[in-house]
């Protein structure tokens, strides 16, 4: 028995035939950007900012107290350290006492976290794109999914300027997440909805 998937690849096949014409794709587009680190670092709050992220700024060594306060701006202050998971790389140092890590348990309980804080593998300036690869750092691609609030640790030596500068840094295999503000979608009559399909709030912790 064959999959439709089998049937439409196999009639494709028949199509081209034995001499498929062979496809040149031109690849003369920026695959760099010149920009100084802090115009990309600005140009990446910018955009996170207007699609409605929070972003802190912090030095290397305020990191802990930083990814506090974003809990502070994500959850409310008084929140239960308890309730929020962590992604199993993150250094020691990033979390916030008393913090879950992440071990694995079912998706369907991660729901019940109300936030989660991760690294990630790279940000990309011009689109206001944080990439989760599903290492360590970033954590399984439920984690950041599943609980309402989503704190983010970015690197200033992590963020590119676009696309193609990104994709290089990356394993095409690796199951790849792409965050581009709080998860939101618009109906026919435009009224944005937040928290869909993911977090509702996202805040990033931008160290340099």
């Amino acid at each position: 028995m064959t999959t439709a998937r089998e049937e439409v690849l196999g009639r494709i096949r028949t199509a081209l035939g034995e001499h498929r014409p062979e496809v040149v794709v031109p690849r003369d587009y920026r695959t760099t950007d010149d920009r100084p680190a802090e115009q990309l670092l600005d140009v990446l709050v910018d955009r996170l900012e207007d699609y409605k992220a929070s972003v802190l700024r912090c030095g290397p060594e305020q990191i802990g107290a930083t990814v506090a306060a974003a809990l502070d701006t994500g959850l409310g202050a008084g929140w239960d350290p308890g309730s929020v998971v962590v992604a199993p790389g993150v250094p020691t140092g990033w979390r916030p006492d008393g913090a879950r890590e992440d071990d694995g348990r079912p998706a369907v309980e991660l729901a019940a976290f109300a936030a989660t804080l991760t690294g990630i593998a790279v940000a990309i300036g011009e689109t206001g794109t944080l990439v989760l690869d599903g290492g360590p750092l970033s954590g399984r691609r439920a984690i950041s999914l599943l609980p309402d609030c989503l704190v983010c640790v970015v690197e200033a030596g992590q963020v590119v300027g676009g696309v193609p500068e990104a994709l290089p840094r990356l394993d095409p295999n690796a199951p790849l997440t792409m965050v581009s503000g709080p998860s939101a979608t618009s109906d026919i009559e435009l009224q944005r909805v937040e928290g869909v399909h993911g977090p509702r709030t996202l805040v990033v912790v931008l160290v340099a």
